[in-house]
């Protein structure tokens, strides 16, 4: 299987998982799929086989994450460029999975956290931190602590 096709096959696996925390964020199978970590582990399995791939075959001369410079080499590498890429796709699915259940647990109306949702899909930290902010500005306090 090509290096290009794994690539597209990652980018679309995780569309159903974000369309089913967009449109039925409290359907059992959301639950299921999503909120249970099911999605997460899967694309932890195939992060983790392209780490040991990586490890084992190894990268370009000179690869590393000591410097900017040995980073750049690495992920001059196809494989690497696609395990980082899968890596991004498992933690923005977790947050945006997080944020949807966050926003249930304290109050916040599904509608208003879409917004948020979506760039957490596009642009991870930045849809994070705009959840954060409407979080803070909804619950008039600055704590991830969940109340007892």
């Amino acid at each position: 299987m090509s290096i290009d096709l794994i690539f597209s096959l990652a980018n679309y696996s995780v569309m159903p998982f974000w369309a089913l925390l967009i449109f039925v964020p409290r359907a059992r199978i959301t639950e299921i799929l999503v909120h249970s970590g099911v999605a997460p582990l899967l694309l932890g399995l195939t992060y983790t086989g392209f780490m040991v791939n990586g490890m084992i075959v190894g990268g370009p001369e000179g690869a590393g994450m000591g410097s900017l410079q040995a980073l750049m080499i690495g992920f001059s590498d196809p494989q690497a460029v696609v395990t980082g890429w899968v890596h991004y796709l498992a933690f923005d699915l977790f947050v945006g999975a997080w944020t949807v259940r966050d926003a249930q647990r304290v109050g916040i109306p599904h509608l208003a956290i879409i917004i948020p949702v979506l760039l957490t899909f596009a642009a991870g930290p930045l849809g994070l931190m705009i959840y954060l902010v409407m979080r803070y500005f909804w619950k008039q306090r600055f704590t991830l602590v969940e109340e007892a």
